[in-house]
């Protein structure tokens, strides 16, 4: 019967009908809030390789609604304050332009070993220090200091072997000024610059030492231009996820509790990476040719006595107490 018969009409509204319905559901869903994470460490750092899982557990959670990709780049203060970027992770010294606070984090011969650091930053020291970047148009996530390690230094010419040793040398130091005067009160010739240029300075003998974690010695390579690492332990560094607070704020409640859930989840991943790493990283430098040495770290500490109270009104007083409330009398 004509009524029960279906015409090509029909068949091919009804087949581009089933193509649509396919393409639909195809289609990826766009992001609600499509984000900036900047950074300025080697796709092959443990931070990148956590970071990047852990946005992509935070898109996952959040059904696509929140998707944050990663730039390498120094993102810059002003941008993340002006919610021009989303996110950055920069280390405590980086900060202390904006809030010298944060630049308890480097304090000369203060955290011993990164337990001390982790129990005082996932803490009260911690939690001051995300109070007071609140009132600059930052949200520090909290949990989120990623480890970068005990800073040691490395040289091309000599063994450091007491604070002696350090008087004439050109040293690439990271910081602030004041942290820059630790070394200059132990005589040391400071120089700064990024690291991205640091190796080339320490091939061509602009600099013959630096300060730095044994991983970013790994990582950017700067065993091709140095023979002796003296094991000094004299400070510490990691990376505070930031994030802008306007942009923060933007999103919703669900959003931010994914995020910090992951931060805190793939944080302590990443700190135990990059411990394990220093760890073994000795063994990896020595196969590479560099020769390691242990230091007399009492004749560096002979300096703090007069170096510490320009440190303490550096970083205020609230700083400085909360830091020996986790580590004990200082000075």
């Amino acid at each position: 019967m004509s009524g029960s018969r279906l015409s090509r009409r029909h068949v091919n509204v009804a087949l581009a009908g089933g193509a649509a319905l396919i393409l639909t559901h195809g289609r990826a869903r766009a992001a609600d809030f499509a984000l900036k994470h900047s950074h300025n460490l080697p796709e092959d750092s443990p931070l990148h390789k956590r970071a990047v899982e852990m946005w992509a557990a935070v898109k996952a959670q959040t059904n696509g609604r929140v998707d944050v990709q990663i730039v390498h780049t120094d993102g810059g203060l002003d941008n993340l304050v002006k919610g021009d970027l989303a996110f950055t992770t920069l280390a405590g010294n980086g900060l202390a332009s904006l809030l010298p606070a944060a630049d308890v984090q480097a304090t000369p011969y203060g955290f011993r070993n990164p337990g001390q650091v982790y129990r005082a930053m996932d803490g009260a020291l911690g939690e001051y220090l995300r109070t007071e970047l609140r009132a600059k148009s930052l949200y520090a996530i909290p949990g989120g200091c990623f480890e970068n390690g005990m800073h040691q230094i490395t040289c091309a010419t000599k063994p450091i072997r007491n604070a002696s040793d350090m008087q004439g040398l050109k040293i690439r130091v990271p910081g602030s000024p004041v942290y820059q005067d630790f070394f200059k009160t132990l005589g040391a010739q400071i120089f700064t610059m990024g690291l991205g240029a640091t190796l080339a300075a320490l091939r061509s003998g602009m600099v013959e030492a630096q300060d730095d974690p044994w991983d970013v010695v790994e990582l950017f390579k700067f065993y091709e231009a140095q023979k002796y690492a003296s094991i000094t332990d004299h400070s510490w560094s990691g990376y505070n996820l930031l994030a802008s607070l306007k942009i923060w704020q933007s999103l919703p409640t669900d959003a931010q509790r994914v995020i910090e859930a992951n931060t805190r989840k793939f944080v302590a991943l990443q700190r135990a990476d990059t411990d394990k790493l220093n760890d073994e990283l000795r063994h990896d430098l020595e196969r590479r040719g560099m020769m390691f040495n242990a230091v007399d770290q009492a004749s560096f500490r002979a300096v703090l006595g007069s170096y510490y109270p320009r440190w303490k009104q550096h970083i205020g007083q609230r700083a400085w107490d909360l830091l020996e409330m986790s580590v004990g009398k200082l000075g």
